[in-house]
């Protein structure tokens, strides 16, 4: 069985906001693949929306990223970097996603260079498709 890099031994995010659980496949600079276990004790469900808990749509899209800043983070020469927002595109929201529900977000990435790159992504629940969008990384140092 494969092993893969933490999320967190990759990209700078923490609780509250690291949304990866864990990478499932990873091929550095092209390609990731990560899970993320939505508990129901997340703090953004109280609130969104009360008797319907129901994770927002933006959080599915910055999940999808991280995974993105991982397959990125993991090629060796953008070690010492950091890869922000720097564009979304076409996100669209097939299914609501809730508490018990496991997440799979993968991203392809497209063309990068030393400052810049695409990658498109998906999240699913049981195989069904939760989101989608276009991502924009802008490349910075850490």
């Amino acid at each position: 069985m494969t092993t893969f890099p933490k999320p967190s031994n990759l990209i700078p995010h923490r609780h509250p906001f690291l949304f990866v659980d864990e990478l499932v496949a990873l091929v550095p600079g092209l390609s990731a693949t990560g899970i993320w276990k939505l508990t129901g004790n997340e703090d953004f469900f109280t609130g969104h929306f009360p008797g319907r808990p129901t994770l927002p749509g933006v959080l599915m899209c910055e999940a999808i990223a991280q995974v993105g800043a991982c397959a990125i983070l993991s090629e060796e020469k953008f070690v010492g970097k950091l890869p922000l927002f720097g564009g979304l595109d076409g996100a669209r929201f097939r299914r609501q996603v809730v508490p018990g529900d496991l997440l799979e977000m993968s991203v392809q990435l497209g063309r990068m260079s030393a400052r810049a790159g695409k990658g498109t992504g998906v999240a699913k629940v049981n195989g069904e498709t939760a989101c989608e969008c276009e991502l924009l990384f802008v490349i910075v140092d850490a």
